[in-house]
């Protein structure tokens, strides 16, 4: 009688530590240990199939069981999807290549490529292709997910990096002579409330702060924009939160709040003020508002403040976005901004390991839209443009006082 318990037993304590070949050998080796009958009754005992047994048995009597690194013969196996279907992966391959290149005619021009879309395409070809077979393929000619990455930065002006250039010595011409130079920029508005806010921060397990689910501005509060202003070379910001219009107005106000409450008295005998900004928005160089501003910053500090603004395309390159903006998106990551306070708090807790530290305050004056500044009271700017790119590059100086 064939003891089929024990065989199943011996072949469940190895299968777990051999591969496909390794438990084929073995039934068969017991098969063949059983006699006749034998291959019938390790069928049963391991479920396996007699044919597979056969092949083992066969393999033992031609001696062929040294490993050779094959498990199964040459050709055994499922034939893969592309040898029985071979026009399926050029099929595939077009699908993908006519979305990239833009062809309005591919039928995944408008529509995600994603493995699913992409397997109904070629189903409607007549190919029979499933959501994982696309998978493996797309792995075999080299694609993969991938978000956009930020590389393009527009038309390059010829002389952008003579404008770093002029840039990174007015500044540091200003620094040696102990002279103030600061870096500004308005920072993306938010919204103020339970709103989600990017990023990720440590809660209890299973216990996430809620917020709303629709970003619909609160009317009481509203939205917050930070206006800051850097100090290169005292590695320290000021935040002029704003509740109403990013105007220039309002920009140069924040210079002013900057200088009274903190440059002054870094900077007791600064007789000239270097600022690098962007070429847009509120400290736009074409801004007509924002140079008559500065004339009346300049009037009231006695400072002859030299603007020098960055190339068109290149606000990443402004110092302020890498140096202070950079660590306040990271300092309050995860953290609702549910309050004019707390935006506060967040902002003047940033610091870094080199010695930044932040001052933050908020700015409840209301700066009109749509200010016009006459040609006449442009002309009264006692404005002094510099020789390379003076649209760029300017002086502003106070009014000369009559004696």
């Amino acid at each position: 009688m064939m003891d089929v318990d024990g065989i199943r037993a011996r072949y469940e304590r190895l299968a777990e530590a051999l591969d496909e070949r390794g438990r084929r050998l073995l039934a068969a080796s017991e098969a063949m240990s059983l006699g006749r009958g034998g291959v019938t009754a390790v069928s049963a005992a391991t479920g396996l199939a007699r044919s597979t047994i056969n092949r083992g048995v066969a393999e033992l009597k031609a001696a062929r069981v040294e490993p050779d690194g094959r498990i199964r013969r040459p050709g055994g196996g499922r034939k893969r999807a592309v040898e029985h279907q071979p026009g399926l992966l050029p099929a595939l391959e077009g699908l993908i290549e006519a979305a990239i290149r833009g062809d309005p005619e591919t039928p995944l021009r408008w529509v995600s490529r994603s493995q699913r879309n992409l397997a109904e395409a070629l189903c409607r070809q007549g190919f029979a292709a499933s959501q994982k077979l696309v998978g493996g393929l797309l792995r075999e000619l080299k694609y993969s997910c991938q978000a956009n990455r930020k590389t393009r930065e527009g038309t390059s002006h010829p002389d952008r990096n003579a404008q770093f250039e002029h840039i990174n010595a007015t500044v540091k011409a200003a620094i040696a002579a102990g002279e103030p130079a600061i870096s500004v920029d308005t920072k993306k508005k938010e919204l103020v409330g339970d709103f989600k806010n990017n990023g990720r921060e440590l809660r209890p397990q299973g216990d996430p702060e809620p917020v709303r689910v629709h970003d619909f501005k609160i009317p009481e509060l509203g939205k917050v924009a930070p206006y800051g202003v850097y100090d290169i070379a005292a590695n320290q910001g000021w935040v002029n939160v704003g509740i109403d219009a990013d105007t220039a107005a309002f920009a140069v106000e924040s210079i002013r709040r900057w200088w009274q409450r903190l440059g002054q008295a870094r900077y007791p005998k600064a007789k000239t003020l270097v600022i690098t900004a962007d070429c847009g928005g509120s400290n736009g160089n074409r801004v007509r508002l924002w140079k008559r501003e500065i004339q009346r910053f300049a009037n009231e500090t006695g400072l002859a403040v030299t603007v020098a603004h960055l190339p068109p395309g290149t606000s990443k390159w402004n110092k302020i976005e890498h140096r202070l903006f950079a660590y306040i998106s990271q300092n309050w990551r995860g953290k609702p901004l549910v309050s004019h306070q707390v935006i506060i708090q967040l902002i003047a807790a940033t610091t870094t390991d080199k010695g930044l530290t932040v001052s933050c305050d908020i700015d409840c004056n209301l700066y009109p839209k749509g200010v016009v500044v006459t040609d006449a009271e442009m002309a009264t700017i006692n404005l002094e443009t510099n020789p390379f790119h003076g649209e760029w590059n300017y002086t502003i100086k106070p009014d000369e006082k009559p004696d």
